[in-house]
């Protein structure tokens, strides 16, 4: 099984993430539904766009830092599994891009009781 077998594995079991339109994500060219680099980072940015319009709570500072690191390593995880040289390589890689994702819906979850609006976030990441 190559790279892209286990890609389009991936994505068919996230297709609640891949069906979400709550994130604006550009059509990739080659067909494919959405680019999951792209996706991945555009989540990452939309979370730190989130927190610059918000009016931060002081007591809330390493929360957000924990969910800006985190948000930020799904994407570079997936970058890296891309790149990967095996497929053990490559599935090490996604499985830590899940963790990363359950570290962010984590600190989101815990985030919503100070800024209701987060749930969008919230939701694209689960």
């Amino acid at each position: 099984m190559n790279n892209k077998i286990s890609n389009s594995k991936l994505k068919s079991q996230n297709s609640k993430i891949l069906n979400s339109k709550k994130i604006n994500t550009k059509q990739n060219t080659n067909s494919k539904q959405y680019d999951l680099e792209d996706r991945t980072k555009e989540f990452a940015k939309e979370i730190r766009r989130f927190f610059r319009k918000s009016s931060i709570i002081n007591y809330t500072l390493n929360d957000i830092n924990q969910v800006l690191r985190s948000s930020g390593s799904i994407g570079a995880n997936y970058i890296e599994a891309n790149e990967s040289m095996s497929k053990k390589d490559f599935v090490y890689r996604i499985k830590i891009c899940k963790k990363e994702t359950k570290e962010t819906r984590y600190w989101l979850d815990i985030l919503k009781e100070s800024y209701e609006s987060i749930n969008y976030l919230l939701e694209e990441a689960t």
